[in-house]
């Protein structure tokens, strides 16, 4: 017999905003811990990116503090604390965990770089109850004087695998030692290896232990694909499945790879945006709202979109770069066959990678068909992403291009061509049905091999070879090779 979030002890206000949102049935993760967590016993949740996580630790956290004796909380001292990885993380979790703040009359903030502290600031100064934080910024702002943790009740640690590939440990310590020992801890992770150990023996008491949908059980609905093309056909094959109906995101190694490849898309007709550690907190926004909205069908993005971003009705990832590591495929693919929907995962393999493809499943626990595919029009790209081809026209990422510093050499006037006006200047027969020669041809382009002259290019031509730097293993391989402009 199915548990509801009632059987399991949420409280009754809480459950009427689960309702709100038509959320009814709990997922396993959620019903693993709820138990324990609303029981006030530190937890230890093992469960994939897009398991339900938020909610296992959102509903005890405010369920706490709405039953303590204490109803507001002082200047600068918030009484929960959630840490997560990324600004996209924390900004998610804002908006799942601020709705059930609200019913319970609790506030909440969230503290991320690259945006200015002062309306952080403010926030601490009038009191906050839930502290939604990464910790680069939170170190700053207690630094500065602006946050205490010493009244910290419960302490969240999100996406903990995350923060130990991106080096946040030594902070993640630094702030939980600041926190009073005598506060409920959760930690929830998609992997635990032997750091994430190292900080649930330091900080967690005897804690309950819960595995649910772990990065190492890939979703049953989930589809895995592998596609041998040549690389001339990387762009063309990419370019049909893009132009299918729905919502696309495609992974990149390198952010100018992603730059690249999302002004490629669009000058192809495909409306794309592109998420990436060189764009703003302001230019990021924008860009995942564009794809929220549906204005962008498609979002070209680094690992940095790969936790964390919670975006409904993604039917298909494409690794138009196969990843580095086999917890970056899990992670990437886990934005489709999200809360029970069916997902579709294609990885673009050329020859030379065959071996670290083969190598990248059989680490991930994956069992994908590959298939051989010589042209954009064979039959299986219309069965992983059904449905009539469009390509509308591309959308205008120029105000995006300066953010970031710009020392990506692609900011600023002369790369208006991504637009709308561009896709249509060269559309003919890159319109519509007919799009994928078109297609092709621009592709072959942009790749360094035909002419070689787009945009100043260096001498050294070869296809696409200038482009391998900074991508580390696979050199040539990276999405680099889609365009002849990325620096």
């Amino acid at each position: 017999m199915t548990s509801t979030f009632a059987d399991l002890g949420v409280p009754t206000d809480l459950l009427a905003v689960l309702d709100a949102a038509q959320i009814s049935v709990p997922t396993p993760i959620q019903a693993a811990t709820l138990p324990d967590s609303l029981a006030g016993r530190d937890v230890l949740g093992r469960g994939r990116t897009g398991s339900g996580k938020t909610y296992a630790f959102g509903l005890p956290l405010v369920a706490r503090l709405a039953s303590g004796t204490t109803r507001r909380p002082a200047p600068k001292r918030p009484r929960a604390l959630v840490l997560a990885p990324t600004r996209e993380l924390a900004t998610q979790i804002s908006a799942t965990v601020a709705p059930l703040a609200e019913a319970a009359g609790l506030r909440t903030t969230t503290v991320f770089g690259g945006v200015g502290q002062g309306p952080q600031v403010t926030a601490l100064r009038n009191g906050v109850d839930v502290l939604i934080a990464c910790p680069g910024r939170l170190e700053d702002l207690i630094g500065q004087g602006h946050c205490s943790l010493a009244d910290v009740q419960v302490t969240v640690l999100d996406e903990a695998d995350h923060m130990a590939d991106l080096g946040f440990l030594p902070a993640v310590r630094r702030l939980l030692d600041q926190t009073p020992k005598s506060g409920q801890r959760m930690l929830f992770s998609a992997t635990l290896d032997n750091a994430i150990d190292v900080l649930v023996k330091r900080y967690l008491d005897e804690p309950a232990v819960h595995e649910a949908d772990s990065a190492q059980s890939p979703v049953a609905k989930m589809d895995h694909h592998v596609l041998h093309v040549e690389r001339e056909q990387r762009l063309p094959v990419l370019l049909d499945l893009v132009s299918a109906p729905g919502r696309t995101v495609v992974f990149t190694r390198t952010k100018h790879g992603a730059k690249a490849l999302a002004r490629q898309l669009n000058k192809n007709g495909v409306p794309a945006v592109d998420l990436h550690g060189n764009l703003s907190q302001g230019a990021r926004t924008r860009n995942l709202e564009a794809f929220h909205s549906g204005t962008a069908t498609t979002l070209v993005a680094t690992d940095i979109a790969a936790r964390g971003i919670h975006v409904d009705d993604v039917s298909l990832v494409v690794h138009a770069d196969p990843p580095a590591e086999h917890k970056a495929y899990l992670h990437r693919s886990g934005r489709t066959a999200r809360a029970g929907a069916a997902g579709t995962v294609v990885t673009l393999m050329t020859s030379e990678q065959r071996g670290d493809v083969r190598a990248l499943t059989r680490a991930a626990g994956i069992k994908p068909t590959t298939t051989r595919i010589t042209a954009p029009d064979h039959p299986l790209l219309q069965d992983l992403a059904p449905g009539e081809r469009s390509r509308p026209g591309g959308i205008d990422l120029t105000p995006a291009a300066p953010q970031g510093g710009g020392k990506g050499g692609n900011g600023g006037g002369g790369r208006r061509r991504s637009g709308r006006k561009p896709a249509a200047k060269q559309s003919g027969p890159t319109a519509g049905g007919g799009s994928r020669q078109g297609g092709q041809r621009s592709g072959q382009a942009r790749t360094g091999g035909q002419g070689g002259k787009p945009a100043g290019q260096r001498s050294g031509g070869g296809r696409g070879r200038s482009r391998s730097r900074g991508t580390g293993s696979g050199g040539g391989h990276s999405a680099a090779g889609f365009s002849s402009r990325a620096r």
